[in-house]
């Protein structure tokens, strides 16, 4: 089921023209109305014009005032967002089971439904005609940068995950337009990732951002796009949880994307990578027996 229109009316609400600030407003505070309305009906309700309605489903990259609709409507069926609540004190473990798993799908479901198509296919296209990526992150975010390295150098591309700025540096400052950076950072504001993502810029490599969803300094820098859900964590787990899950989902989608593309090399480089770690591991077993 397609939903996810309110966390975009919510999240782009402040970085929209007036006229369509107002028609987010309404549509906010009367979702069970508005989808039932039509484009005059919603610019006569909410004070602008059907243009109004028209520019807003554009700024917010969606095909139309009907998938803003059945996107609200999903979100109503689903019954709204779940609390992020943080744990509790000697809380019993299948309450935690419950909380954790709960708002781990909710980040993931609602990152597949704000994934652009669009962007995600310009990096797949970017990766596939690299010469070499580089992932950058800090904090959490490296989590993810060194699983997209693990995972491209197992299908034969070049790559490296990086997390400190002055290695960062060093590798992008020799790289060029046949390479690519990606700069991942939740908030989309983290300094070192934009400082990086400025001198990618700079060098004339192309970049990929993956933040949350909405305007940041980083996605606004990058060539390319792509985002997770921008639910907020808890207080008690700090950002390295939902976020985590998140960007990793989207980094298993951009590599099985990869892979989908050049299937038939793709199977060839995996199972010489299993079979150059099976014998290694064979030759480590047999050393420790002698």
């Amino acid at each position: 089921m397609i939903s996810g229109g309110l966390t975009l009316l919510h999240e782009m609400k402040n970085l929209l023209p007036p006229s369509e600030q107002k028609i987010a407003d309404y549509i906010l505070s009367n979702p069970e109305i508005a989808v039932r309305m039509t484009v005059s009906e919603l610019a006569e309700k909410s004070y602008t014009s059907t243009a109004a309605v028209t520019r807003l489903c554009k700024s917010l990259n969606i095909d139309g005032f009907q998938d803003l609709k059945l996107r609200v409507n999903g979100d109503l069926i689903q019954g709204g967002k779940t609390q992020s609540r943080d744990i509790e004190p000697n809380e019993p473990v299948g309450k935690t089971i419950e909380k954790v798993t709960t708002l781990a799908m909710e980040a993931l479901r609602e990152t597949a439904e704000l994934l652009s198509n669009n962007e995600l296919t310009k990096a797949v296209e970017a990766i596939l005609e690299c010469r070499s990526v580089h992932f950058f992150g800090v904090g959490a975010s490296a989590i993810c940068a060194m699983d997209a390295q693990q995972k491209f150098l197992r299908i034969n591309k070049p790559s490296t995950a990086f997390t400190d700025i002055h290695m960062g540096a060093t590798i992008v400052a020799n790289a060029g337009p046949e390479d690519v950076v990606v700069g991942i950072s939740f908030s989309g504001e983290t300094v070192e990732v934009v400082r990086i993502m400025e001198l990618a810029k700079e060098k004339g490599v192309k970049t990929i951002s993956l933040t949350k969803y909405g305007l940041s300094t980083i996605s606004n820098i990058a060539d390319i796009s792509l985002t997770t859900s921008p639910t907020k964590e808890a207080n008690f787990r700090s950002g390295a949880t939902s976020s985590r899950l998140a960007q990793l989902h989207v980094m298993d989608i951009l590599f099985m994307s990869v892979a989908s593309r050049q299937y038939n090399k793709t199977i060839e480089y995996l199972d010489n990578t299993r079979k150059a770690i099976y014998e290694m591991q064979e030759s480590v077993v047999k050393k420790k027996k002698k």
